[in-house]
């Protein structure tokens, strides 16, 4: 079971994901906050496996519990919720360590599957992030590799493409008639080729290079 602290300052905002994790077999919001200050109350006595914030609240925004917690050594699988593209905010939350990016009218399955990708460790920024902000990132590519062995696959191309869209694996496979394992075995792949840690850099460099 996925714990998870969900932090907004709007009551209805808590009731609508409370109501939407809870349909659900394997997420569970075990305690909600208003603010910031409650956000890093709540980390600290429950130790949750994520903690679903928003970016705007009052007393400490969003990005300042994401900094206050990195800076505390209690950093954690975080995915911060906003209602509308904010391009700063993305790059702030990067930088100071949320591992997700989503807008609040994402859909059911989207968020339930976001949680579940980030819970176990990976980084889901995409489809928030845009084009204008791509040249901004460099600062988040600078210690990985500019070259890469060889120019990815067609296969391989269309699969970044997906990620590009935000997917998973189990949709890109379903899309292009493949099993989820082979999917995952390109991106690996992928990964491998353009030198880079994960999907979203991935995807970074791929828009960077032109390819997509």
């Amino acid at each position: 079971m996925i714990r998870v602290v969900l932090v907004d300052d709007q009551a209805l905002v808590r009731a609508g994901i409370r109501g939407l994790l809870d349909l659900t077999d394997d997420i569970r919001v075990i305690a909600e906050g208003t603010n910031g200050e409650e956000a890093l109350s709540l980390v600290a006595s429950l130790a949750p496996d994520l903690l679903l914030l928003d970016i705007r609240m009052p007393v400490m925004s969003g990005i300042q519990v994401v900094q206050a917690l990195n800076t505390s050594k209690m950093l954690l699988p975080i995915i911060l919720l906003t209602t509308f593209d904010d391009d700063e905010a993305l790059l702030q939350g990067m930088h100071a360590g949320a591992k997700g990016f989503l807008l609040k009218d994402i859909s059911p399955e989207r968020l339930a599957d976001g949680i579940r990708h980030v819970a176990k460790g990976d980084s889901l920024f995409l489809p928030a992030l845009t084009k204008s902000i791509v040249d901004r990132l460099a600062l988040f590519t600078d210690n990985e590799s500019d070259d890469y062995a060889e120019t990815p696959t067609k296969r391989e191309l269309e699969i970044l493409r997906l990620l590009a869209s935000g997917w998973n694996n189990r949709e890109i496979a379903n899309a292009i008639g493949t099993t989820e394992g082979t999917v995952k075995n390109h991106v690996s792949n992928l990964l491998s080729k353009l030198g880079v840690r994960d999907r979203t850099r991935a995807v970074l460099k791929a828009v960077q290079q032109g390819w997509i």
